[in-house]
């Protein structure tokens, strides 16, 4: 990673191309003379071709024969740049190592947005892949030209076209001298599911040797010559406002290179990186803040919540609910706050050039909607402004990485011509990055005559879970400044995707049914997307609601589940997690307990079902989940390894959601700073195995693997809790403390 050289792809680059068969970049649609309305009647195509419509947007071949795929999506750690190598590889019918991805880059690559949801198979995942048949179609066109042979008797291999009588043509000899710029048609030649040799192998990650040889691998490695360090001094509270500051002192350090104030915003910018650091720790010692206590009572969170409601939208309603005397259950759950807890701060590096462009390296998980909102914080054109992409310390969510890539280029701003650095410490990101939302929600249902559901109301009590970029108001600097951007308001809104409502409504066969959002817009702490969004809370609630109902009917819990389900494959993950764990054979010890549950990611995306066996020890309070069975449908699986990665990670950080994660504060700061006042799951806890079971679909879209697991996982830990223990928790987490007092040890 680096400044951008003369050797490098260029967006001028890419439209001289010159000897290249260009098969990438957004702005291209702007060469279209397409109107509105013409555009409006265009066909749909497969995933983000939709959005970006040209071939040499996702693919370049040179004349060399050297292969380029372009992806907006972000690596974050779920290894999304395998499989992307693996579905273009297979229908350009070379090798993956032929392949060079880049990745997330407003100078090189589509726009598609956030990654996020898991839609980078779904959406970008299935446009490279419509993209390459395509572009392997047109070069088997070129070549029976050049032969004068029919199309179907030709061959494509190992980059190169080859006819019957032994003639062959390389791709970069087919594409010499030629630019092509050609809209991609609705439908693709896609390879049969019988004919795949990469899709569905196991393709060892592209980036996992660089991580653990020591190479540049994250933001946080990047060095440039002529490189400054700086560090940010933040306010101790979210309503501190900077009273005065006497910084001579930190400004006389050795290697001071700045001290900058705008506002509220301070900084230090030294030539080492220590020097920073020194100078940061004067500067918080000599500064005065106003800090008015503007935080709720953490003790009674859950009455906070629900009388801040200021809205109510409906996600889902059918029949008319009407609860009769007899089998009804009814519980309030809690969430906390939880953060994302990344294991490295966040880090940004910014350069202001000569020409006066910005170039700032990221770990967002939006380039795009990121160089929207730091160009609008600075007051500079957009497209003077170029965010790069490049691998963090993980994130799963809106962390603080885009605060600290504002931080970086605000800072630069300011030493025009060397690239700044900015880290954050830990108590920072702690503090200050957006927490994933607290939540209560309250359920009701009953069972008829059969054992079946026939009544089921369910409300939860939610903030936005997204305030990510896309305006300077959404940046820590943006509304620190000295002319501050306030943020925008959030409004209830409910779609298919969902935000706070996802997965609110449950999956299974209930004829009557009402599912509210009692929208909260007003934000105690602040708060944005963490992995699953509202899935996490409302599957732990969905899911223990229905081995209480299950109990209550007297049936095995995976065969209630089963009776209420519709879809076959939801029923196919639900069995086969079962049988694959040994549901119901053998008996469980004393203290331990077995528990089940299943979702499918926002309903429309991932089935997965898990099934978890813990240890209660009834002394200490102390949960050990000692082993997790799971199976997942997430379509066509392209890396099995990747997808079976992913399912475990998330079950091993649902886990420590559930039993240890809550961000703590009083009545003016948050007081949940470091690893100790935010505990985690440690090594000692986690599982002894943990199993995933895949169902491949070929031929079936890919529906997405990475936020699948959260929320299964967490019902599974609880219902496991509640067959050992004979007790329901309810509030997150389910700490020692909650178990000890559950079972009337606290």
């Amino acid at each position: 990673m680096g400044i951008l050289t003369k050797h490098e792809i260029t967006r001028r680059g890419l439209l001289a191309g010159t000897g290249a068969l260009v098969v990438s970049f957004s702005a291209i649609r702007a060469l279209a003379q397409d109107t509105p309305a013409a555009a409006h009647e265009k066909p749909k195509l497969p995933g983000s071709l939709d959005d970006d419509r040209y071939l040499d947007s996702w693919i370049r071949i040179d004349s060399d024969g050297k292969i380029t795929v372009f992806t907006g999506k972000a690596e974050l750690g779920q290894g999304i740049r395998t499989p992307l190598i693996q579905v273009a590889a297979e229908e350009l019918e070379v090798e993956p190592g032929d392949i060079t991805l880049v990745t997330a880059d407003t100078g090189r690559t589509p726009d598609e947005g956030f990654t996020a949801g898991s839609q980078s198979m779904q959406n970008s995942g299935t446009a490279i892949r419509d993209a390459a048949a395509q572009v392997r179609e047109l070069l088997i066109a070129g070549a029976g030209r050049r032969f004068n042979v029919p199309p179907e008797q030709l061959k494509a291999e190992k980059k190169s076209i080859s006819a019957p009588d032994g003639r062959s043509v390389t791709y970069g000899e087919l594409v010499t001298g030629q630019f092509l710029h050609l809209e991609a048609q609705p439908q693709s030649k896609l390879k049969p599911p019988d004919a795949l040799s990469i899709i569905g192998r196991d393709v060892p990650r592209i980036d996992i040797p660089g991580k653990v040889t020591g190479a540049v691998a994250y933001v946080q490695d990047l060095r440039l010559e002529g490189m400054v360090h700086a560090r940010v001094i933040r306010p101790p509270s979210y309503g501190a406002v900077l009273k005065d500051i006497d910084s001579t002192a930190a400004a006389a350090m050795a290697g001071i290179i700045s001290v900058i104030r705008d506002g509220s915003f301070l900084a230090v910018v030294a030539e080492k990186e220590w020097q920073a650091v020194k100078a940061m720790r004067a500067i918080e010692r000599a500064a005065h803040w106003d800090e008015p206590a503007t935080l709720p009572d953490q003790t009674d969170l859950a009455a906070v919540l629900v009388a801040l409601e200021r809205d109510v939208g409906t996600v889902a309603e059918s029949g008319i609910p009407s609860f009769p005397d007899g089998a009804i259950y009814e519980a309030t759950f809690t969430r906390p706050y939880q953060m994302h807890g990344s294991i490295g701060p966040s880090c940004a590096v910014a350069l202001l050039k000569a020409e006066g462009n910005l170039d700032i390296w990221s770990h967002t998980q939006g380039v795009f909607p990121d160089r929207t909102a730091i160009a609008q914080m600075l007051g500079l054109p957009e497209d003077t402004v170029r965010v790069i992409h490049m691998e963090g310390s993980g994130c799963y969510g809106h962390n603080g990485a885009d605060d600290a890539a504002a931080d970086a280029a605000l800072i630069a701003m300011k030493i025009p011509g060397r690239p700044v650095r900015v880290q954050w410490m830990r108590e920072q990101e702690h503090m200050w990055e957006p927490f994933g939302p607290g939540m209560v929600s309250k359920v009701r249902a009953s069972l008829d005559a059969n054992g079946r559901i026939d009544n089921w109301t369910y409300d939860l009590w939610s903030n936005t879970h997204s305030t990510r970029p896309g305006d300077a108001g959404a940046l820590l600097a943006g509304r620190t400044k000295e002319r501050p951007t306030p943020q925008k308001p959030p409004t209830l809104s409910i779609n298919p995707n969902g935000s706070g409502d996802r997965n609110a409504d449950p999956l299974y066969a209930i004829p009557n049914r009402r599912v509210l959002w009692h929208f909260i817009p007003d934000m105690p702490l602040r708060v944005s997307a963490l992995r699953g969004l509202g899935a996490y809370a409302n599957i732990f609630s969905i899911e223990s609601t229905m081995d209480e109902l299950a109990i209550a009917a007297r049936a095995d819990p995976v065969e209630f589940r089963l009776r209420h389900l519709e879809d076959d494959r939801a029923s196919d993950v639900v069995k086969l997690a079962a049988e694959k764990f040994g549901w119901g054979r053998g008996e469980v010890p004393q203290g331990h307990g077995r528990g089940f549950a299943f979702a499918r990611y926002k309903n429309h995306a991932a089935y997965l079902a898990v099934a978890m066996e813990a240890k209660v020890e009834r002394e200490t309070g102390r949960v050990q989940v000692l082993r997790a069975v799971a199976a997942i449908d997430s379509g066509q699986a392209v890396n099995p390894d990747g997808i079976r990665n992913q399912t475990e990670g998330g079950i091993l950080q649902s886990i420590s959601w559930t039993l240890y994660e809550a961000v703590t504060f009083d009545r003016t700061r948050i007081t949940s700073t470091d690893w100790s006042s935010y505990p985690m799951l440690r090594f000692a806890s986690v599982p002894e195995s943990v199993e995933v079971h895949i169902i491949d679909r070929p031929g079936q879209p890919f529906l997405g693997t990475g936020e699948a697991a959260q929320g299964p996982a967490c019902a599974a830990v609880a219902n496991a809790i509640r067959n050992a223990t004979g007790k329901r928790l309810v509030d997150l987490p389910l700490s020692r403390k909650r178990v000890k007092e559950a079972i009337g040890l606290g």
